[in-house]
C-alpha cells in the first residue's frame, strides 16, 4: 500500500510540473503512460489494473466513486465531443461510468488529466492503481474468472498469478519491450482464461507423476495478425516458472522487432522464428539457472504464504443458510424467467453447496460492459449480500459472484432483475464483447459499440437467442 502511496505522490509532482510547464507534453506522456493515463479521441481515458479480475466490494465501491466524482468532462471537452460525434451521426456520449475490459481491467473515459492525481489517491486507499496497464511492459496477469471454484479445475492459478504479478511489476529489465506484453493462466480444463491467443499462456497442471507444473505456450494474438500460440515447453516444474519466463520475454526483448509497430509483438517474432525461437529461450533458461536462477526459483514456503491470500471466505464454508421463502415465491411466480437465469448465468461449483453467478452487463441502452457509478454500487451491495465481499471481472465484460450460496440463488435473482443485470444472456449473442472503437479510441478504424447496440436491439426476443443457441 505504501508503495501504491509513494507512486501517486510521484504522479501528483509529475503532473504539478506538466502543468506548470516545466515538463512538456511529450516528456510527461511516458510517465503518465506508465500509470495508465491515455489521452483518447476526446478525453484522457484511464485504465484501472484489476489484478486476476478479483475485486472486493470495497474496491468496487470506490471505482463507483471515481465514476460519479471524477469520470466527468469539462463543458468545453464535452460540446467539443458531441459535435465530432454529430458529424458520424449521433450526439450521444454517456459520462460517469466505468467500462469492464476484456483483459479484467476497468477503464474510465471522461476523467479530466488535471485530477489525475487525486483520482490515484484515491485508488490507492483501496490498495488500486494504474501501473503497467499501458506501455510497452508486462501487462496484467490475467486468468479464468471461475479460478479456485471451477469443478474442471485441476489446480487453483491464483496463487501463481499473484507471484509473477509481484515478479513483474516495475521489472527494469522489461520496462521498455518491443511491445506491450500479456500474460494468461488457467487450471482448468476449459481454456476460459484464452491461454492460445495471449503472448505467453500457461495451463497448470499435474503430470503423471503427480508433479505439479506448467505447459507454455508463446506467441498467441489477435488484432490484424491472428495468431495461435505455440506450445514450447509440454511441462515446467512450478518453482521454475519466473525462471522460464525471464528467460522468454528477454529473447523477446533481445531479438523482437522495434522498426515497425505492426511487427513488433512476440507472435510475429514466433512465427518467424519457429524453433530457432525455443532454441533461444532454453539456452537463455539454461543460462539462468547455471548463473543466477537460485535467487528466482520459488521457494515452496513463498508459495505457501501466497496460498494462504486464496483460501475460501469463511462464511461460505458455514452451514447452508435456510432458503429464502419469499425470495422463492417471487421466483415461482416467473418460474420461466427463472429457470432460464439458472440455465445461462448460473454456474456449478467446487462446493456443491455454492454457484457462480453471472451478472449481465449487456443491456439496451448500454454499451457492452459499462456501469454507472450507481451500477457499480449496487452491485458492491449483492455482492456484500450474496458473495461475500468479492466479485470478479470476467473476459465477456460481465461481473461474476463467486461465491453465492445455492439457497440464495431466488434472492439474488430478484435483487439482479431489479437492478437490470439478470438478463439470462450469457453466452449467447448478445452476451457479445465490443471495444470502445471509434466513438472514444483514438486508434479505432470503425464504431463498434452503434453496431453492438443495433444487435442488442434486434435480438431482444429471448426465445429466439436460445433457439439461435451459443
Amino acid at each position: 500500500r505504501q508503495f501504491i502511496k509513494s507512486r501517486a505522490a510521484q504522479h501528483r509532482d509529475q503532473l504539478q510540473r506538466n502543468l506548470s510547464g516545466e515538463l512538456s507534453d511529450d516528456e510527461f506522456r511516458p510517465l503518465r503512460l506508465q500509470n495508465g493515463w491515455y489521452v483518447q479521441r476526446y478525453a484522457p481515458m484511464l485504465r484501472v489494473a484489476v489484478p486476476y479480475g478479483e475485486l472486493a466490494s470495497r474496491q468496487l465501491r470506490v471505482l463507483a466513486q471515481i465514476a460519479r466524482e471524477f469520470d466527468q468532462p469539462s463543458a468545453e471537452v464535452y460540446k467539443a465531443a458531441t459535435d465530432g460525434q454529430a458529424k458520424l451521426g449521433t450526439q450521444h456520449l454517456p459520462v460517469g461510468y466505468g467500462h469492464f475490459t476484456t483483459r479484467q481491467n476497468v477503464q474510465f473515459n471522461w476523467i479530466p488529466l488535471t485530477k489525475s492525481a487525486d483520482v490515484m489517491d484515491l485508488l490507492a486507499t483501496a490498495d488500486m492503481h494504474g501501473i503497467q496497464t499501458s506501455g510497452n511492459c508486462i501487462r496484467n496477469i490475467t486468468s479464468d474468472a471461475l479460478a479456485g471454484i471451477a469443478p474442471d479445475e485441476a489446480i487453483d492459478p491464483r496463487p501463481y498469478a499473484e507471484i509473477m504479478r509481484q515478479w513483474s511489476t516495475l521489472h527494469p529489465e522489461f520496462a521498455f519491450l518491443p511491445r506491450k506484453f500479456k500474460i494468461a493462466i488457467t487450471g482448468a480444463l476449459e481454456d476460459r482464461a484464452a491461454i492460445a491467443w495471449h503472448d505467453v499462456g500457461l495451463r497448470v497442471l499435474r503430470n503423471v507423476a503427480g508433479d505439479i507444473g506448467f505447459k507454455v505456450l508463446a506467441g498467441g494474438g489477435m488484432g490484424r495478425t491472428p495468431v495461435i500460440a505455440t506450445l514450447i515447453r509440454e511441462f515446467l516444474p512450478w518453482n521454475q516458472i519466473l525462471n522460464y519466463l525471464e528467460a522468454v520475454v528477454r529473447v523477446y526483448n533481445r531479438f523482437g522487432r522495434r522498426d515497425n509497430l505492426y511487427k513488433a509483438r512476440i507472435k510475429i517474432l514466433v512465427k518467424a522464428e519457429g524453433q530457432r525461437f525455443i532454441d533461444e529461450v532454453e539456452a537463455e533458461f539454461a543460462d539462468i539457472l547455471a548463473h543466477d536462477g537460485a535467487a528466482h526459483a520459488i521457494p515452496q514456503a513463498e508459495l505457501d504464504r501466497i496460498c494462504k491470500h486464496f483460501q475460501p471466505p469463511a462464511q461460505v464454508e458455514q452451514a447452508q443458510a435456510a432458503i429464502n421463502t419469499v425470495a422463492l415465491e417471487v421466483a415461482e411466480k416467473d418460474a420461466a424467467s427463472y429457470q432460464r437465469w439458472l440455465a445461462q448465468n448460473v454456474r456449478a461449483h467446487k462446493n456443491p453447496a455454492l454457484r457462480a453467478v453471472t451478472l449481465s452487463f449487456k443491456r439496451l441502452g448500454y454499451a457492452p460492459g459499462d456501469a454507472t457509478a450507481e451500477q457499480l454500487d449496487a452491485a458492491a451491495d449483492l455482492a456484500d449480500r450474496f458473495s461475500a465481499g468479492e466479485v470478479r471481472v470476467t473476459h465477456e465484460q460481465n461481473l461474476l459472484l463467486p461465491w453465492v450460496r445455492a439457497a440464495d440463488l431466488p434472492a439474488l435473482w430478484q435483487a439482479a432483475t431489479q437492478l437490470g443485470v439478470a438478463k439470462a444472456n450469457i453466452g449467447l449473442l448478445t452476451d457479445m464483447i465490443t471495444c470502445p472503437g471509434g466513438d472514444l479510441c483514438a486508434l479505432a478504424n470503425a464504431r463498434s459499440i452503434p453496431l453492438a447496440q443495433a444487435l442488442t436491439e434486434r435480438y431482444q426476443d429471448l426465445d429466439e437467442l436460445f433457439d439461435i443457441g451459443p
